[in-house]
């Protein structure tokens, strides 16, 4: 689609062909970003679920730690699900050690706070913030957002209070994967703050 933004996909490891794939059916013009030069290509990036030491790791290998954490510096939108949240968070409790995160998300976050992939499970979020209604979110080995600092913002939090979606000027972080259960909301989202920042 002619004038449609080119965003990437963090594909280094994790579900990146179901982002891929939503993105593309929202008209977006999609990379998959594993080198800095790829990187330097896109106007916003989405780092998928997955492992986040593996792509914290991975991310150091091919040398694009940097230019990422440069990147959100500089005001790139990025939507982080599940260890995308995780990589955007400034400190992350329960890492393993040496892991280290890209930051920009003024908050505290957890690995695995729901346990094992056996206890994944589903709910519904009330989210003001985005017209259509509540959001279906999936919850596999998800992180949990234990404090938010005055630079963030909730957007969700399950019914015991527990927040799962944070907002930041572009940054978007989400302890849950919309890409799986076809919600298409936040994608919209981050194209909307991609295009606004073009």
């Amino acid at each position: 689609m002619a004038g449609s933004p080119k965003v990437g996909v963090l594909a280094l490891q994790g579900d990146v062909r179901e982002h891929a794939a939503l993105l593309a059916g929202l008209g977006a013009d999609v990379v998959l970003v594993r080198r800095p030069e790829e990187l330097a290509e896109v106007a916003g990036l989405v780092i998928p679920g997955g492992e986040s030491s593996v792509i914290d790791k991975l991310s150091r290998t091919f040398g694009l730690q940097h230019p990422i954490r440069a990147a959100i510096a500089e005001g790139m939108p990025v939507l982080g699900t599940c260890a995308g949240l995780i990589m955007l968070a400034d400190r992350v409790v329960d890492a393993i050690e040496g892991q280290e995160s890209f930051g920009g998300l003024d908050v505290v976050v957890r690995r695995n706070a729901f346990g094992r992939q056996a206890e994944s499970f589903e709910a519904e979020l009330e989210m003001p913030e985005l017209e259509g209604g509540p959001v279906r979110a999936a919850f596999i080995r998800g992180p949990v957002v234990e404090s938010v600092g005055p630079a963030a913002s909730v957007l969700a939090a399950l019914g015991d209070g527990r927040v799962v979606a944070v907002e930041q000027a572009g940054l978007l972080g989400l302890s849950f994967h919309p890409e799986i259960t076809g919600e298409t909301r936040f994608h919209e989202r981050f194209l909307s703050a991609v295009s606004q920042r073009r």
